[in-house]
C-alpha cells in the first residue's frame, strides 16, 4: 500500500507526486523523492524496482521479507534493513523496515507493524537545513527513529526484572520466578537480534570509507551507532541478570529440598525411637519383668513420649524443624 510519494528540493517539499512522474523529479538537480509504502505487494515493488534501478537482490530481499538487520551497498545504493519492535498485550511483535536509498531517492518499506513514520517526515519537513543533505539524512531520520524506539522497550524489560528480583526470595514463588525469567530473556533475545547486526552495519555509514549517499552525514550516524552501543549494552547487562537471578532461584530450591529433607530425617529419628522401644516391648518372650508390673506400661508410654519430646526439642533447637 502506497502511503505518500513526495518530491524534495533543495531541503524543501516541492509536492505529492503521483508514481508516474518520479522519473521526471529524479532528472531535476538537487531534488530527491521519498517513498514510503505499508506490506508492499510484489507488483508494488517491482513498479519501484523499474522507477529507481532498484538492485534485484535488495528487492528480493524485501519480498521475503524476515530478514536480518544489515546495511548493504549495491553501487551507488545502498539496501538498510531494521527490526521493528514493539509490545503488544506483553508480547512482543516483530516487523520490518526496508530502506532503499540512492543519491535522488529515497523508499521506505514497512511490514508487520502498527508503528507509524509520519514524525520522521515531519521532524526532515522541520529541518530544511539537514534535509538539504539529501537521502542521507531521511536515512539517519529513519534509523534514529527506529532506534529510539527500543528504549522505551528496554526500560520495560529491566522493570519487570526489577521487580522479580524484589520477590525473589518470597517462598512459593520459585516456579513463577523462574517462568517469568526465561519469558523476560526470550524479549531480551529478540532485542538482541535486533540491535547488534544493526549496530554492526551502522558502524559502516561514518569514518573512513562510507557510502556516498551518507558523506555529509557521518556525524549523524555515529550518533546512532552510540545509541545502539549503549543499548546493546544493557541488554548484555540484563542478560547477566536474568542468567543470576536463575542461579539464585535454583539455589534457592535446592536449600528448599534440604530444608524438607532435614525435616523429615528429624521426623522419621523420632519416630524411628518409638518404634524401637514399640519393638523391644514387642518382643515375644515369657520372662520379661515389666510385663507383669503394674506400672509397666505407663512407664513404657511415658519413656517413649519423653524420649521423642527430648529429640523434638533437640531437632527444633538446631533448626531441623
Amino acid at each position: 500500500m502506497l502511503i505518500n510519494c513526495i518530491a524534495y528540493q533543495d531541503g524543501r517539499k516541492l509536492a505529492d507526486i503521483p508514481i508516474q512522474d518520479i522519473n521526471k523529479y529524479l532528472e531535476r538537480p538537487g531534488c530527491f523523492v521519498w517513498v514510503a509504502l505499508k506490506d508492499a505487494t510484489a507488483e508494488e515493488l517491482n513498479e519501484m524496482k523499474a522507477e529507481f534501478h532498484l538492485h534485484e537482490l535488495a528487492v528480493e530481499d524485501a519480498r521475503s521479507g524476515h530478514q536480518r538487520p544489515k546495511i548493504e551497498e549495491y553501487g551507488d545504493s545502498i539496501f538498510a534493513v531494521m527490526h521493528l519492535i514493539e509490545s503488544v498485550d506483553g508480547d512482543i511483535n516483530i516487523g520490518e523496515i526496508d530502506v532503499f536509498v540512492g543519491h535522488n531517492y529515497v523508499l521506505s518499506v514497512r511490514s508487520r507493524s502498527q508503528q507509524q513514520f509520519g514524525g520522521v517526515r515531519d521532524r526532515c519537513e522541520r529541518e530544511p537545513h539537514l534535509l538539504k543533505q539529501g537521502s542521507g539524512f531521511v536515512l539517519y531520520a529513519l534509523m534514529d527513529a527506529v532506534v529510539d524506539r527500543y528504549f522505551p522497550i528496554m526500560d520495560d524489560l529491566e522493570a519487570q526484572l526489577e521487580a522479580i528480583e524484589a520477590k525473589i526470595f518470597t517462598k512459593g514463588n520459585v516456579r513463577t520466578n523462574i517462568e517469568t525469567l526465561y519469558a523476560i530473556k526470550q524479549k531480551v533475545l529478540v532485542m538482541k537480534h535486533a540491535i547488534a547486526p544493526l549496530m554492526e552495519a551502522a558502524g559502516k555509514l561514518y569514518g573512513g570509507r562510507v557510502p556516498a549517499a551518507c558523506a555529509n552525514t557521518q556525524e549523524y550516524f555515529r550518533d546512532v551507532y552510540d545509541h545502539l552501543t549503549r543499548l546493546n549494552a544493557t541488554v548484555d547487562s540484563i542478560r547477566d541478570t536474568i542468567s543470576s537471578a536463575m542461579q539464585v532461584n535454583l539455589a534457592f530450591v535446592t536449600i528448599e529440598e534440604n530444608e524438607t529433607t532435614k525435616r523429615l530425617a528429624a521426623y522419621a529419628a523420632i519416630f524411628g525411637v518409638a518404634t524401637a522401644f514399640a519393638g523391644i516391648w514387642g518382643m515375644n518372650f515369657k520372662d520379661m519383668p515389666e510385663l507383669e508390673w503394674e506400672w509397666g506400661y505407663p512407664l513404657a508410654l511415658w519413656l517413649i513420649f519423653g524420649t521423642c519430646g527430648v529429640l523434638y526439642w533437640r531437632f527444633k533447637k538446631s533448626g531441623w524443624l
